[in-house]
């Protein structure tokens, strides 16, 4: 699934092309041992050797724009195929890890290929598939599924494009304005919602929409999917509970929230009420966060968006790196420590 990132990368191609600009699209299609970028990452160069985004660490780019100054991009030129990091001399020449292999298309882009119609797609909020042809350059847009991902079989590519993350964020409060700082750095498209006017007329965060309406008609109004991500800061039942007995029952990734290891579980039961399934409950991450021994709103904020991004990129986190686990096993090994030493 191609991240926010690349997208700023098709932007700025179909920006170029609408200028009359030759453009070299680069799209990573199979990565062997380590790689500095996953499969589908993007990199745009332009005629001129200006670039936007990125498939390595450097020098990979650095060897892409030397090849567009020796050669330019030829009007009538085709993508093709191009495998990086063969041998070990080679690997280590562009900046790959060791046993590092980078296979890329490089694709020559027009105004035929389609990239303005697929930014708008993206735009208005539908995952698209684009295949592309490296026989004929042609590609076309088709409506995707959320299980679908990127192929590549040496004839054709075929990418799957989707609209930004959306993290809905329960309350308003200070914890809030740290994590929505940094979520929109993350290029979160975040919605924070509270009703509480005390908390919002101060609210200035950039790059934010703030909503006052009840947190479960907020949840059921954002029709969450599996690019949204849910958090409940307000420390209050009232509020967080109606947020979270909806959003359980969303495909959303990531479902959290705030509170100490007795309120989570007391928050457990309150769903429990409202007839939530195990299955649902056990979707719930709470205390919300990783143990860094955070204590700070900002260090909280810190915490809690590594745990989001763990779920994101279906990283399976161990217990002893959650809140709740980490906590249990400090208090085991001081309890240990204090029997051992009488």
């Amino acid at each position: 699934m191609m991240e926010s990132v690349d997208l700023d990368v098709l932007k700025s191609s179909a920006r170029w092309i609408e200028e009359g600009r030759r453009v070299l699209l680069v799209t990573v299609v199979k990565t062997w041992g380590s790689s500095p970028r996953p499969e589908g990452a993007m990199l745009a160069v332009r005629e001129d050797g200006l670039v936007v985004g990125s498939v390595s660490g450097g020098c990979i780019e650095d060897d892409l724009i030397a090849r567009v100054h020796a050669s330019g991009i030829a009007a009538d030129a085709r993508p093709e195929a191009l495998k990086y990091g063969v041998t070990a001399e080679e690997a280590h020449r562009f900046g790959l890890p060791c046993g590092g292999t980078i296979q890329l298309v490089l694709e020559p882009l027009t105004r035929d290929s389609g990239v303005a119609a697929l930014c708008a797609e993206v735009e208005a909020g539908r995952l698209v598939t684009r295949t592309m042809t490296l026989a004929t350059g042609r590609a076309s847009l088709s409506p995707a599924r959320p299980a679908d991902g990127l192929g590549f079989d040496g004839e054709r590519l075929v990418t799957i494009h989707g609209p930004r993350y959306r993290m809905l964020v329960i309350g308003a409060g200070q914890l809030s304005r740290y994590l929505c700082q940094i979520a929109v750095g993350l290029d979160y498209q975040v919605t924070v919602c509270d009703p509480r006017e005390e908390y919002t007329d101060a609210w200035d965060v950039p790059g934010t929409r703030v909503v006052h309406t009840m947190p479960d008609d907020t949840v059921l109004d954002m029709q969450l999917d599996a690019r949204s991500a849910v958090i409940a800061l307000t420390h209050d039942p009232k509020l967080d509970d109606l947020a979270l007995m909806e959003a359980l029952k969303t495909p959303a990734f990531y479902v959290g929230a705030l509170g100490s290891r007795r309120n989570n579980a007391a928050r457990r039961e309150r769903l429990r009420e409202f007839d939530l399934n195990e299955a649902e409950l056990a979707r719930l991450h709470g205390p919300a966060g990783i143990y860094i021994g955070s204590r700070t709103p900002p260090e909280i904020a810190i915490s809690i968006l590594a745990e989001i991004t763990a779920a994101k990129n279906h990283v399976s986190l161990p217990t002893i790196l959650q809140v709740e686990g980490a906590k249990a096993a400090r208090e085991i090994a001081a309890n240990s420590g204090a029997t051992c030493g009488l």
